[in-house]
């Protein structure tokens, strides 16, 4: 340190020592209010600094804000771009965005719409085999070489048929009911995809090949369509097949029993007039009494073979049922169908088999010799009340007992009685059961301890041994059904009827 720097530092201390001797000076001379001005005004100084500091950090936060606001903008535009390419697979979103197709073609059948597909693919080979396919300039050159320009222009066409053919073969196949139209936009949105990426060459795919690609997914969902419905139409005809069957079936039997029967009592017939010719005069009046009895059943076997020769030879003439399910459907649910079975029971019994829960309940059986035609009268009365409004075949309404038995009075003559209330009997006692299951922990105990216990009162439980199998006495005559061989009594009235007889003697089951 040099001397002027010991001067200088003296005089600093000088000069400071002076200062604070005057600042004390001054400060003994301030009044209390004048110290809490400067102490105010100090205050006043720090605020406006500090609102300074604030209105710098609020200007920032607006700057922040704004490239926030911007940047939102720019990933919702995005988002709306990527929307645009998204085909959703997603059944409910489907479901809640599809709407009714309406038929392009309406070919007659699916070889139809095989020939026919296979016609649009053979445009779209001669459209690519003839270069209309896709647009692209002549004159593309590429290392100044016009000849490199065609070829690499020729392998970007190419590139760019076999990618959008490729996509569009995939999407085709996913092809159904529910996602037609995110099908076909799709398509376009790749074919647009497509033109854009090869924009800078000059390369895009045609709009004449673009609707030969649309045709080609519309024809392929109806074919699939018709597929479906000639699989329907199949498997209605099989039915019907299987129907006739039963049919003749049935009527075989019943002329075979009938004829059986006819016999057994001409038989008796003749045995009766034969002791006529010996017996006196008690013994000829209960005789003829027997044979007015046998002669009475065998008229009624008689009309019996006639109205089984009138179904065999009348195919229209059948039974017209109104039948119902509510433990499976609810109520207001009906089905209406037709069923030429003589034994039209077996039908609902076989309609009630184990795809339902509980069988169906008979509101009315109604015998027409137009069954068809009276089934068809119903069905088109009803025909917007169609629980399934796609397929036919479904014949099940959302209708009341009510509107049934007004159309039925308008086309049918007769007198049809109907029964207003199901019986419903296993649903009904099924919600018996579970109201008992649900009044407590001890009662389920119970019901798991001893299964018996927790069966309603009202629950028919039948115990019947089988006969035993016997061998048949040849001196006797025994009438033969499917349910067994019942034992014929020398005279007897026949009641004709189908199914088990209680009112004969089982002898042997089948």
């Amino acid at each position: 340190m040099g001397i002027s720097d010991v001067f200088k530092t003296k005089q600093f201390k000088t000069d400071i020592e002076r200062l604070t001797a005057e600042n004390d000076y001054l400060n003994a001379l301030l009044t209390p209010e004048m110290k809490t001005a400067v102490s105010i005004n100090a205050e006043i100084q720090r605020l406006i600094a500090e609102k300074e500091s604030i209105q710098v950090e609020i200007e920032n936060q607006r700057e922040q804000k704004q490239k926030i606001i911007q940047e939102i903008f720019s990933l919702n535009s995005e988002i709306r771009e990527k929307r645009k390419s998204i085909i959703f697979l997603d059944d409910e979103i489907l479901y809640q965005d599809f709407g009714l197709y309406t038929p392009v073609y309406n070919l007659m059948n699916s070889e139809i719409y095989k020939d026919k597909i296979a016609v649009v693919r053979e445009k779209q080979k001669a459209m690519i085999k003839n270069n209309t396919a896709a647009t692209f300039p002549n004159n593309f050159t590429y290392n100044n070489s016009l000849a490199q320009g065609k070829k690499l222009v020729a392998d970007n066409v190419k590139q760019i048929l076999r990618a959008f053919n490729n996509e569009c073969e995939a999407i085709i196949d996913k092809v159904k009911f529910n996602n037609v139209e995110s099908i076909r936009k799709r398509i376009i949105k790749s074919c647009e995809d497509l033109n854009k990426l090869n924009s800078k060459m000059q390369i895009s795919i045609t709009p004449s090949y673009l609707d030969l690609k649309l045709q080609e997914m519309n024809l392929c969902y109806e074919y699939a369509m018709k597929k479906q419905e000639e699989k329907e139409e199949q498997k209605r005809i099989r039915e019907e097949q299987r129907e006739a069957q039963k049919l003749q079936k049935e009527i075989e039997e019943a002329r075979k029993t009938s004829e059986k029967e006819r016999m057994h009592y001409k038989n008796a017939l003749h045995r009766i007039e034969v002791q006529m010719q010996s017996a006196n005069e008690i013994e000829r009046t209960i005789l003829e009494e027997r044979r007015l009895e046998m002669q009475q059943q065998l008229n009624s076997i008689e009309e019996e073979i006639k109205k089984i020769d009138y179904r065999e030879a009348n195919q229209r003439a059948g039974y017209v049922y109104i039948i119902s399910n509510i433990g499976s459907f609810g109520e207001n649910i009906y089905k209406i169908g037709m069923t030429r079975r003589l034994e039209p029971m077996d039908r609902v019994d076989e309609l009630g088999d184990a795809s339902v829960p509980f069988a169906f309940d008979v509101h009315a059986m109604i015998f027409s010799d137009d069954a068809p035609a009276l089934e068809s009268a119903l069905h088109r009365a009803f025909d917007d009340r169609k629980v399934n409004m796609i397929n036919t075949r479904r014949e099940f309404f959302h209708v009341t007992l009510e509107e049934i038995e007004a159309v039925v009075k308008k086309n049918f003559d007769k007198t049809v009685e109907f029964t207003k209330i199901p019986n419903a009997e296993q649903y009904r006692e099924s919600q018996m059961m579970r109201r008992q299951l649900g009044q407590g922990e001890l009662l389920r105990q119970e019901a798991t301890t001893a299964p018996q216990a927790a069966a309603p009162s009202s629950a028919r439980t039948i115990s019947s041994k089988p006969a035993k199998k016997a061998k048949l006495d040849p001196s006797k005559e025994y009438l033969h059904t499917k349910w067994g061989i019942y034992e014929m009594l020398e005279v007897y009235r026949i009641n004709l009827r189908k199914g088990p007889r209680s009112d004969l003697k089982l002898v042997k089951t089948i």
